[in-house]
């Protein structure tokens, strides 16, 4: 080989890896594009009929700090007080335009701020949803990889038959059990409360973890059943068969073909289930005594606080926009079906 040949060689390597980083990069950029044009129009609609509903709803703020006995003209006073004698597009587009600087409006029932009321709450429950989709992943996708890699052996068959059980467990019923064994009988964990990251990593994580878990089955079952099946078939693909003919190693086929194209339906699984944990978890925080998001969401349902709803409405649709985009963007750069739009 002559010396030119050799500085040439890194050239090209360095040439190729740049091509492919443009390439990766400008993919990613695509489906982000792609995803905010289709999430800015729900977006914009989600909020439109959000606020519709308090016209809807036909409770008012002079209802909850008058009683139901107030006059017509202290309702009117308290209305116009609140600005809702003033049109419905011009009302919308004054709390559409605080959405847009994170102001969510004021609380009926106590005049609170909203913003500040939910970012308490929104903490614990992110707190404890985030740990339980972290347990659910790792969980999930282990059961689900151990299940294909073994598929019809009794292993698989133990598996499923775990995953369907636990699948149909009730996440209270889950938390009532882990509470009474592991907070109660072993005193390994608070059985309620929360202490915030920023007074101790242990601690936090300790009164985390039994509702975390509690939240976890629903999400370990998704995501083991879902990549299962995609291992499988991604098993039975033409591509598969070619790599093993080529004399591949199995560890080879399966991390460089088989889970690369099989992991699809269980990450986007996981877009909606991470917003599900943040705001389905009402029952789940009232056992173990946190004050979270979808606690405050339901009391501020009873309480008829229509603002208070409106805000949790719309944190719950920005937090399903953004981790959708976000799996979007992983899908994009980890599956090569994404990549080729299949």
């Amino acid at each position: 080989m002559t010396t030119t040949e050799a500085h040439a060689t890194p050239d090209v390597r360095r040439t190729v890896a740049a091509a492919r980083t443009r390439h990766t990069l400008g993919r990613v950029l695509a489906t982000l594009a792609r995803s905010i044009a289709i999430f800015v129009p729900v977006f914009l609609v989600a909020t439109f009929v959000t606020f519709a509903l308090r016209s809807l709803s036909g409770l008012s703020p002079a209802r909850i700090q008058l009683g139901e006995e107030a006059t017509p003209e202290a309702i009117a006073r308290v209305e116009a007080q609140w600005g809702l004698d003033r049109p419905f597009l011009v009302q919308y587009g004054d709390w559409f335009n605080g959405v847009l600087h994170g102001q969510l409006g004021t609380s009926w029932t106590n005049g609170a701020d909203i913003s500040t009321l939910i970012g308490l709450g929104l903490g614990v429950s992110l707190s404890v949803a985030t740990f339980a989709l972290l347990i659910g992943v790792v969980v999930g996708f282990a059961l689900g990889t151990v299940a294909a890699l073994r598929r019809t052996t009794w292993i698989d068959r133990a598996i499923t038959g775990f995953v369907t059980a636990i699948s149909v467990m009730p996440a209270f019923v889950v938390g009532i059990v882990l509470v009474a064994v592991f907070a109660v009988q072993l005193k390994l964990f608070p059985s309620a409360g929360y202490i915030p990251a920023e007074q101790g990593l242990g601690p936090w994580l300790a009164h985390i973890t039994l509702p975390a878990v509690a939240l976890s089955f629903d999400v370990v079952a998704d995501v083991a059943r879902q990549l299962r099946s995609s291992l499988i078939a991604a098993y039975r693909e033409n591509y598969v068969t070619g790599a093993v003919v080529r004399g591949l190693s199995p560890r080879r086929v399966f991390f460089g073909h088989v889970l690369r194209n099989g992991l699809g339906p269980a990450l986007a699984t996981l877009g909606l289930k991470f917003p599900s944990l943040v705001g389905a978890s009402v029952v789940t925080e009232w056992i173990f005594g946190l004050q979270g998001f979808g606690r405050f969401a339901n009391d501020s349902a009873q309480a008829g606080d229509v603002p208070a709803v409106q805000g949790v409405l719309v944190v719950s649709i920005v937090l399903v926009v953004v981790f959708n985009l976000l799996v979007n963007l992983v899908l994009a750069r980890v599956t090569p079906a994404s990549q080729r739009g299949v």
